[in-house]
Formats: C-alpha cells, sequence, structure tokens
C-alpha cells in the first residue's frame, strides 16, 4: 500500500490550506480514511475520519467547524480542506489507512 500526501506549506492565521491523500495497492473504496497530526514535542492526533462511502465522518473538538474531511473513490484520494487556520494547528499531517501511513506533510501556520 502507499499513501501520498501533498498541499502541505507556510499559511498566515486565519488562512486556508487543502491537503490531499493519493492511496494505492490496496481497496480504497472500502477503506475507512483518517488524517493524523503530529506537533514537535506531542503525540500524534487523531484530526479526521470519513467512511469508505463518505457517508460518515468524524472530527476532533479543536478542529470542528473548520476542518472538512471529504473523499473521492474514482480518484483514490482523501482530502482535508483547514479554513481558518490557527498557529495550534501547525504539525506534520498524516494520511493513514488501517496500519498504513503516509511520509507526512507538513502545515506551518505563522505570521
Amino acid at each position: 500500500a502507499r499513501l501520498v500526501e501533498s498541499g502541505g506549506g507556510l499559511v498566515q492565521p486565519g488562512g486556508s490550506l487543502r491537503l490531499s491523500c493519493a492511496a494505492s495497492g490496496f481497496s480504497f473504496d472500502y477503506s475507512f480514511m483518517r488524517w493524523y497530526r503530529q506537533a514537535p514535542g506531542k503525540e500524534r492526533e487523531l484530526v479526521a475520519s470519513i467512511s469508505s462511502v463518505g457517508g460518515t465522518t468524524n472530527y476532533a473538538d479543536s478542529v470542528k467547524g473548520r476542518f472538512t474531511i471529504s473523499r473521492d473513490n474514482a480518484k483514490n484520494t482523501v482530502y482535508l480542506q483547514m479554513n481558518s487556520l490557527k498557529p495550534e494547528d501547525t504539525a506534520v499531517y498524516y494520511c493513514n489507512a488501517g496500519q498504513w501511513y503516509g511520509q507526512g506533510t507538513q502545515v506551518t501556520v505563522s505570521s
């Protein structure tokens, strides 16, 4: 299996980013997908999850109302739209499917 994240970068507080995760090598259509993040010196945190057909989503309280997870099963891709970003959102963001993780993409929120 392979998961490749993209879309991270440096953004000012209040800004937006959209992360993408391209999946291959497993049955993406049937897989529950998650986004995690890990800030320096902190444990990895579950940010958002989405069911295989996208009907059920869940979010950490810290991002609820600001982040949106979605998926395109035709493209084997899961997304994380991040709005109203805060400095505390700074972290490496990882895509996850079961036991597999991507390499991560850095998100830095700073003025």
